[in-house]
């Protein structure tokens, strides 16, 4: 794998997003081998899964300039299905999972490390579920994991502000689990180690079978309102101005 780095240290195995040159963007290629990465961590014998990123941050979501050079309707659809899988894939997940953000964690980003089970940033992390910034709605499971975090009403104040979010911010309002270093990774994960971990999956499992059938709903229902936002006028205005560094001018079309 190019993008995706993993690795495995006793009982923990740890998935890592390089493609520092992007600040992580996820393109194609690199969701595919995340999806890839996470798949073969399913059947190792780890009980712990840490997703983190390499450089500067966690990730700064998906890849914009992917996104422009592909108007295939169908190239759409594979790569959300491939997001809609990594979704899936960690929700169920036999595993705890931990992510650490440090840096930026925005959009596809953020709902990559909303969908594992705790989160750990550092402070100098800024989150962002920033897609209304492009005239978009968040996917990769974003509704769900926000709901699940916060709630409907907080959920959708975030997602229509879009605003970056210091850790403490996100903190406050439990976006975030802790704010910590690296240290912090390893001290929830000896934590974790020392429990009756096979009962602490279980309970993730019970928990997952409960709300599976709306997260499939969120994901099929983010991809079709997904490929209606991409047509629209705002959304290329949002990434004209992305590009330009300026403002944009929505006219709500």
């Amino acid at each position: 794998m190019e993008h995706i780095v993993l690795s495995y240290e006793d009982r923990v195995a740890t998935i890592e997003l390089n493609r520092p040159d992007a600040l992580n963007a996820l393109n194609e290629k690199m969701l595919a081998e995340l999806l890839q990465a996470l798949k073969e961590v399913e059947k190792s014998e780890a009980d712990i899964v840490v997703i983190r990123g390499r450089g500067k941050g966690f990730s700064a979501g998906g890849d914009i300039k992917t996104m422009l050079q592909s108007t295939n309707e169908h190239s759409f659809i594979e790569v959300m299905e491939t997001i809609k899988q990594i979704a899936i894939t960690l929700h169920q997940l036999p595993k705890l999972t931990i992510s650490y953000v440090h840096g930026a964690a925005a959009g596809l980003g953020f709902s990559l490390a909303l969908a594992c089970d705790y989160v750990i940033a550092n402070e100098q992390a800024r989150v962002a579920m920033n897609f209304i910034g492009i005239g978009l709605v968040p996917d990769g499971g974003g509704h769900f994991f926000l709901k699940r975090k916060i709630g409907d009403v907080k959920s959708k104040q975030i997602i229509w502000e879009g605003k970056v979010m210091s850790a403490q911010e996100a903190y406050e309002v439990g976006l975030i689990d802790e704010i910590g270093d690296e240290q912090a990774i390893q001290q929830k994960v000896t934590e974790w180690l020392a429990k009756p971990i096979r009962a602490m999956i279980a309970t993730k499992q019970l928990y997952a079978y409960l709300s599976e059938e709306q997260l499939l709903n969120t994901l099929q229902m983010e991809t079709t309102y997904q490929a209606e936002m991409r047509k629209t006028k705002d959304h290329e205005e949002g990434i004209r101005a992305f590009l330009e560094k300026r403002r944009p001018h929505f006219i709500g079309k």
